[in-house]
């Protein structure tokens, strides 16, 4: 009986090394392959939601429309010269500021904003992001958890064997042959990260050139991060903690972005030829500024498609930064402290940071002095139009604000980040006419925008004001979805449906999404009590998709485990 106290490690072995593969990112399988029976695309879509439906509940996520649409366009520009253009991604931003980025399933690329500090050019979040795409379209996912399954229980089973075979000696044998087979599982793991880890630097090379991105970039990115780590080893940053680089892997991405530099006839990115979204991956990425025009194509890769040239990367970047800070009177200190000591630091960029700053910390006068000055130098810049107006709304400036909300409305429709900053004006009114100008401005954008939350917030509070409470309480039920409480929206729209005086149209709206969310609430009901259970037993449960669970717990979930760390 003695010799059954080596069973929970030898099963702790065979989870660890199942982990341990998870983490590398879980490979979608190649025609024919059993992984396939495992988890449909379906199933790995509603898991990728799922997820970001739960970080949004813990207010991990930056739902802001302008840095989204900005990190969509980059994304897609990749996605269009991938080998699977077909394929549906959802990009988003993560409220971390550590240096990481991740890909899960159904297509989720989480970016954090300490990554997007850390980079120095669009080209060099280009390559990590190209590098996470490559994760996906390889099918690095449910393969990692079919060879898991493939090994790690048969050498589990055969260490159970060989430990019942040297049960009666009396030596150490027992022991070694235990740490000889986690050693074997845990080196599986390993050399299965790598593979992948390598084949996704190749691969996201391969698009970056075809983007029209440096290729030598992701080389660079990956030293870049390098360099940051303290001589302790400690504060390594996350990325390289889940995408583990050597010099060897380093010294192969450069050799093969000098290869592909020097091959006559790089692919380049196809775009649009013409229309307000096109873009022309050909021309260089200096002195053009962010496109907030309606895009031309109906596809969902088209609508994705901006502008993402000039210093687009560098405002983007700035306003990620601005808005994930703790506090809006530090981050003004921050901006204050280095246009004074650092004249380097005297940039558009860091400007357009600063003024943003002074929104956030309710100084709307000294912003618009800031934007003012920013105007002047770029007087076309839609961006610093649409900070100077949310500055001039904020200090009660309303007419002027108004009116400068109208022309960029009218100069850029369907815009979503305009549109939610006039209908946030409009609001503030409090009256029935501007509600229903705001239903006006937003419910072209909710089919487009099926994802959003403030989207459906604004709109819900659009339409009470309006008077249409019917269409207020669908959309509040589907903001409460998308932030994660799907069991709070089942109820709001049962509760809607009970009502005699809907349409025969708003029934069947409100009845559809009821056929929709009530699987998703009890596949929800389904793994709290499956963790309640694991928590009882003393374990964790694969099946979670929690990310407050995984900040004291080593979950082996796909992407949480792997690359979401505590928020700083």
């Amino acid at each position: 009986m003695s010799r059954l106290k080596w069973l929970p490690m030898l099963m702790a072995a065979a989870c660890a090394g199942l982990a341990g593969a998870q983490e590398s990112g879980v490979r979608l399988p190649d025609i024919g392959s059993s992984a396939a029976s495992a988890v449909s695309p379906g199933e790995m879509k509603e898991y990728g939601a799922s997820m970001l439906h739960e970080m949004r509940s813990y207010n991990m996520v930056l739902d802001d429309p302008l840095v989204g649409d900005y990190l969509h366009a980059l994304g897609y520009r990749l996605v269009s010269v991938s080998d699977r253009p077909d394929l549906e991604f959802t990009f988003f931003v993560v409220r971390s500021n550590e240096i990481n980025a991740f890909a899960a399933p159904g297509g989720y690329i989480g970016v954090n904003v300490g990554l997007m500090n850390a980079m120095h050019t669009e080209d060099e979040l280009a390559a990590v992001i190209a590098h996470e795409i490559a994760h996906v379209t390889q099918q690095h996912l449910l393969r990692a958890f079919e060879d898991s399954r493939k090994s790690s229980l048969p050498i589990a089973l055969a260490m159970l064997g060989a430990l019942v075979a040297t049960s009666g000696r009396s030596d150490d044998a027992s022991q070694a042959v235990l740490m000889s087979g986690v050693s074997l599982i845990q080196q599986r793991a390993i050399n299965f990260t790598r593979y992948d880890e390598i084949e996704a630097d190749r691969v996201g090379i391969q698009s970056l050139a075809r983007a029209g991105y440096e290729p030598l970039a992701m080389a660079e990115t990956f030293a870049t991060m390098q360099r940051v780590m303290r001589v302790n080893g400690v504060d390594i940053p996350e990325f390289l903690r889940s995408h583990p680089v050597d010099v060897n892997r380093i010294a192969d991405a450069k050799a093969r972005a000098v290869k592909l530099g020097e091959t006559a006839g790089i692919a380049r990115a196809p775009t649009p030829s013409s229309g307000p979204g096109a873009v022309d991956a050909s021309l260089p990425r200096t002195g053009s500024t962010l496109d907030l025009s309606l895009p031309s194509g109906p596809s969902v890769a088209e609508a994705a498609i901006t502008s993402t040239r000039g210093n687009s990367f560098e405002l983007m970047r700035e306003r990620a930064r601005t808005l994930n800070a703790d506090s809006a009177n530090a981050i003004v200190r921050y901006y204050a402290d280095e246009l004074q000591r650092n004249p380097d630091s005297n940039t558009l960029a860091n400007r357009y940071g600063h003024a943003l700053a002074l929104v956030r910390a309710r100084q709307p006068d000294k912003a618009i002095v800031e934007f003012g000055k920013l105007l002047a130098s770029d007087p076309d810049n839609s961006v610093f139009q649409l900070g100077m107006a949310d500055a001039e709304d904020q200090a009660g400036k309303r007419t002027s604000a108004f009116a400068r909300y109208e022309r960029l409305s009218a100069n850029f429709p369907g815009n979503r980040a305009i549109a939610l900053a006039f209908t946030d004006s409009l609001l503030a009114r409090n009256d029935a006419k501007s509600a229903l100008r705001a239903q006006d401005l937003l419910r072209p954008l909710l089919s487009r925008y099926k994802e959003d939350p403030d989207l459906q917030r604004s709109f819900a509070r659009a339409s009470e004001i309006g008077g249409d409470k019917i269409r207020a309480a669908e959309a509040y039920a589907e903001w409460a979805f998308l932030n994660g409480r799907a069991e709070d929206a089942l109820n709001q729209l049962k509760a809607l449906s009970s009502k005699q005086e809907l349409t025969y149209y708003q029934r069947a709206r409100v009845d559809s999404r009821i056929t929709a969310m009530t699987p998703i609430v009890l596949d929800l009901r389904k793994r709290e009590r499956r963790n309640a259970d694991d928590e009882k037993n003393g374990g964790f449960s694969a099946s979670a998709v929690n990310p407050m669970h995984c900040r004291t717990h080593r979950c082996p979930g796909v992407s949480l485990s792997r690359n979401i760390s505590p928020l700083q």
